[in-house]
């Protein structure tokens, strides 16, 4: 019998040796990522959004599809590409461009909701400490059903594996320089960025973006060792300051907020006016989540208790226009699924959203192109999983579109 040196401690490396190994690997994966993404995006290795059908068009403006066949014929307004068929497209660029001549003509409705000088932007931070709840995909695709409605979005990526920047077509760990992220306007240590040099466009109309990458876990480091000062140490204002040196470019803004409840954590649950907390329908994943629920809880008490003990005023106002649970990654013919979320309305009622998102091949497909669900087109998919996704995305996102009206009074 082979009484040599076991296995493991044959194949054991040193610390410098991992290290390398590490490093290695993290620069051999950038790359070919990076060499996807050009596969992927070719020419240029920058997204497009896809052409809209005049009949999508008419839908996402609120109007029939022959009055948008009236107005091209006619010549007014943007003309649509003409395809095969004689199948009429538009871009979202010209869909928002229609929005606004039939705003010009109109009397009484608005086809462009942009929010007036009375009605507050809009700030929903997307949140849970537990992996895997669906926590990005929901807040990329309800970013993008709100410019796709016509609303100014601005999409805050707070989570350092920057998942959120991926889907809208960087590379974080590549295209996003040191203090391009909200780090950059928050930080304690040498100077700060305005918020607004470090927003990007995107190659969606109507959403930008702050990028996010692994710097941001420089602040949950930094944070504390502030904490003794007690002006230059609190941290609960300033993603909120840094959000409302932009706020009057935007109507609504959805923050990402990463997997853990730290210090940027606790400051987008301080900025916001609203919260969204994803849920996966199982048990480990509620139980996880009442977790959360206590200890933001707790970490919020103590947040009020000090701004108050301070004399700070009113800067953080710890009350949400709404707080909803949005349950993810559903399946309707699972029954401890079905149980879950049934006792999460017995307890929560008319917090949990009606609309569950579906776990749903499309939205999982699309998302290894590094897409949404909003980006391929229905002709991609089987037609009847394709409408089952989009239906409860849109459903989502028409109930949280709800919410945030009756919150500026709106009918």
């Amino acid at each position: 019998m082979d009484t040599g040196t076991p296995f493991l401690k044959s194949q054991s490396f040193s610390r410098e040796r991992v290290t390398q190994v590490i490093a290695q690997d993290g620069d051999a994966l950038s790359k070919e990522l990076n060499n996807l993404r050009h596969e992927l995006y070719a020419p240029e290795a920058k997204k497009t959004l896809r052409s809209f059908t005049s009949g999508e068009a008419a839908k996402l403006i609120g109007v029939a599809d022959g009055y948008l066949r009236q107005l091209s014929l006619a010549g007014k307004g943007p003309q649509p590409t003409i395809g095969q068929g004689n199948r009429r497209s538009y871009t979202l660029e010209q869909i928002n461009d229609l929005r606004r001549l039939l705003d010009d003509g109109a009397k009484g409705k608005k086809y462009l909701p942009h929010r007036t000088g009375t009605e507050h932007c809009q700030v929903i931070a997307v949140a849970n400490f537990k992996g895997g709840s669906g926590k990005t995909t929901t807040a990329a695709h309800l970013a993008q059903y709100m410019a796709l409605q016509g609303y100014r979005v601005l999409a805050i990526d707070l989570d350092p594996q920057a998942s959120l920047t991926a889907l809208h077509g960087y590379q974080p760990e590549m295209d996003i320089d040191a203090d391009n992220t909200i780090y950059g306007a928050i930080k304690y240590e040498g100077t700060r960025k305005p918020l607004a040099e470090i927003i990007r466009k995107t190659y969606f109309p109507g959403l930008d973006l702050v990028p996010g990458n692994i710097e941001l876990q420089e602040y949950e480091h930094e944070a504390p060792r502030f904490m003794s000062e007690i002006h230059g140490g609190r941290f609960w204002d300033r993603i909120a300051n840094a959000l409302a040196s932009v706020e009057d470019n935007y109507d609504v803004m959805i923050l990402d907020c990463p997997p853990q409840l730290g210090y940027i954590t606790l400051g987008a649950l301080c900025a916001a006016t609203s919260l969204l907390i994803t849920v996966h329908p199982q048990m480990l994943d509620v139980m996880s989540m009442c977790q959360f629920l206590q200890m933001a809880a707790a970490l919020l008490e103590v947040v009020q208790d000090a701004v108050n003990k301070n004399g700070n005023g009113p800067e953080v106002a710890l009350e949400y226009d709404f707080l909803r649970y949005a349950v993810t990654r559903f399946e309707p013919n699972d029954g401890p699924q079905n149980w879950t979320v049934a006792l999460m309305r017995t307890l929560f009622r008319e917090r949990v959203l009606n609309s569950p998102i579906l776990k749903s091949t499309a939205i999982e497909a699309a998302g290894l192109s590094k897409q949404t669900l909003y980006e391929v087109s229905r002709e991609d998919f089987t037609r009847s999983t394709y409408d089952r996704a989009i239906e409860s995305l849109e459903s989502m996102g028409s109930e949280i579109q709800t919410l945030m009206k009756k919150a500026w009074g709106r009918e």
